[in-house]
């Protein structure tokens, strides 16, 4: 079974592995249910989907509608106007079949305009706490991609108290200083606030580059089991941090069996022969 811990201030307890529903945006409800089934056998019990995620909202939606909504559950707008975020809000909860979300979180929201104008009046932010009064959410995170996402999300946290962010974190990624640096003060401000830490593509291997992607996911991940192994390892080896499972139905079965008996992470040097045996490089550069 995967360990669990609080997340943040929530109340919750959950699992350190998030069940990261992008990897059901376009497969069938057979292979969603599946997937649900296994991550639900590891003790899973935190589920993140968004608006964006092709019909992902709708496979859950209809577990949820046969099976009662057993986990904390999580989506995201990446609209950025009130009244645009207000309408995709109400749909996600159609879509879902549930009359509250447990997270409503801000999407990918690294451009200093779109920051802007999601954070300022008129903006993404003002219908997520009107839907927070609502009663329709319980908590409001933000989420982001890229190399000036940590800082980004500082900057965030400075405007509004949000109850969680989520970054990319890998062993890989960590080699850059000033993405580390960030980083970590990111995490500092965030335990000194109760704020939950969410971090994704940790089992990068490399950018797809010129090659046919043969995967779901948007880079080339780590596919044999000792290396995923490793990868997930780390990463759960930093207190405290959340890991949010793989876009690929066929990898996240590994992403789980590494998260359920993960003991001790492996050192720097472990890490390191294995960037080098397998020529492991950055997503974000």
């Amino acid at each position: 079974m995967i360990a669990k811990q609080a997340f943040g201030r929530t109340g919750h307890s959950s699992t350190r592995v998030i069940l990261g529903a992008a990897a059901f945006g376009q497969i069938t409800q057979a292979e969603t249910d599946a997937a649900i089934e296994s991550a639900l056998s590891f003790g899973v019990n935190h589920v993140d989907v968004a608006a964006s995620y092709g019909e992902a909202e709708l496979r859950i939606g209809s577990w949820i509608g046969r099976h009662g909504k057993t986990f904390f559950l999580a989506t995201k707008t990446d609209e950025r106007a009130a009244a645009k975020a207000r309408e995709q809000i109400h749909r996600s909860l159609e879509r879902l079949q549930v009359d509250q979300v447990d997270l409503l979180q801000l999407h990918n929201l690294i451009d200093p305009q779109e920051w802007e104008t999601a954070l300022g009046p008129g903006g993404a932010l003002e219908a997520a706490i009107e839907a927070r009064e609502q009663g329709l959410v319980r908590f409001i995170g933000i989420t982001g991609h890229g190399l000036k996402v940590a800082a980004m999300h500082r900057r965030a946290l400075d405007r509004f108290d949000f109850d969680s962010v989520l970054l990319p974190f890998s062993y890989v990624l960590a080699q850059n200083e000033q993405y580390a640096g960030e980083f970590w003060d990111l995490v500092k401000l965030c335990q000194a606030r109760n704020a939950a830490v969410q971090t994704i593509k940790s089992i990068v291997h490399k950018p797809w580059g010129e090659d046919e992607p043969s995967r779901a996911t948007w880079y080339r991940p780590l596919e044999e089991q000792p290396d995923i192994d490793k990868a997930i390892h780390w990463v759960l080896g930093h207190e405290g941090l959340f890991l949010n499972s793989v876009g690929d139905i066929h990898i996240l079965p590994r992403v789980l069996d590494a998260a359920s008996r993960f003991e001790t992470p492996p050192t720097d040097e472990e890490m390191q022969r294995q960037v080098n045996r397998l020529e492991m490089e950055p997503l974000f550069t």
